[in-house]
């Protein structure tokens, strides 16, 4: 049942069995069978089947508030019972990406207290780039980047997968029907983030791919609260990781405008030194990729 459940709360996040199958590294068919199974246990729908999308019906909705307190409680056993405390020692020291250490690891951090508060934590936040070159310098042990898995001295284990979405103020009505073309993306005025971020790095490889080699960046940020503050008061557009606006589409602040034929997708990996190994390190990896809130 729990892992019928998770699948359940892996297809409500994205809206989509293909993605949720992606992120849960199993079949569509098996992703459809399992919701579907949980349809036929509890005789309702859950989901609107759409041609192109799907959507939680009201007792979908209903549905995924329930389960977010029982695989919340089904963790908490977890942790309590089959994690050894005696892994984690007095304090854990760190780095991570920005995007990472703004809008994920807060969250993961205070469960993890909740469980072991005797482990304190030392997180250095900075650009991908800087975090692996603290690990290769040893100055730190590992980290969370948005690394693209090709130095041969560093180990990269995929963690967490993040979508880049385009995004604007929500009053924003200059775009009609929320969707733009790639020739459209072209001329809007953007927002940029600043050199060495991982973020950027990702977004230019995805635009290369689509014969898109530069936008038109009005303005550069060297973080993502500043690039959002910055939106709030005006009509421009920015790429974001899907993680860090997710309180700004709930509150009507910023809306997402889907570009038409292009989806840029990219992992969190789990980064250390090439043959480093730390008991600490995978029990802390564990923890993070089971408690990580969507």
């Amino acid at each position: 049942m729990k892992n019928k459940l998770h699948i359940f709360k892996t297809v409500a996040h994205y809206n989509s069995f293909t993605k949720a199958a992606e992120q849960l590294s199993i079949s569509q068919p098996a992703i459809s069978k399992a919701v579907r199974t949980l349809e036929d246990t509890y005789k309702t729908t859950f989901f609107v089947r759409n041609r192109n999308a799907i959507e939680l019906t009201d007792e979908g909705k209903a549905f995924l508030v329930y389960v977010n307190k029982i695989l919340d409680v089904y963790a908490k056993i977890e942790e309590q019972f089959l994690t050894k405390k005696e892994l984690f020692p007095e304090r854990i020291q760190m780095g991570v990406s920005t995007t990472v250490g703004n809008y994920i690891l807060p969250g993961v951090i205070a469960k993890f207290k909740t469980q072991f508060p005797q482990t304190n934590f030392k997180i250095t936040s900075d650009n991908s780039e800087n975090i692996e070159q603290l690990i290769l310098n040893q100055q730190l042990d590992y980290g969370i980047t948005e690394g693209k898995n090709t130095n041969p001295k560093l180990h990269f284990k995929k963690l967490i997968k993040d979508e880049i979405v385009l995004v604007t103020n929500a009053a924003n009505r200059s775009i009609k029907n929320g969707t733009i073309t790639i020739e459209t993306l072209k001329e809007i005025n953007m927002v940029g983030r600043e050199s060495g971020s991982g973020t950027k790095d990702i977004i230019a490889s995805a635009l290369r791919d689509h014969q898109v080699d530069q936008l038109h960046t009005v303005v550069s940020f060297n973080s993502t609260e500043a690039i959002k503050n910055y939106l709030y008061y005006s009509n421009d557009y920015a790429l974001l990781s899907i993680h860090s606006v997710t309180e700004d589409l709930l509150n009507n602040k910023l809306k997402v405008i889907d570009i038409k034929g292009i989806a840029i997708e990219r992992w969190f990996y789990f980064v250390c030194r090439t043959g480093y190994q730390s008991g600490t390190m995978d029990a802390l990896e564990n923890f993070i990729h089971n408690n990580y809130n969507f």
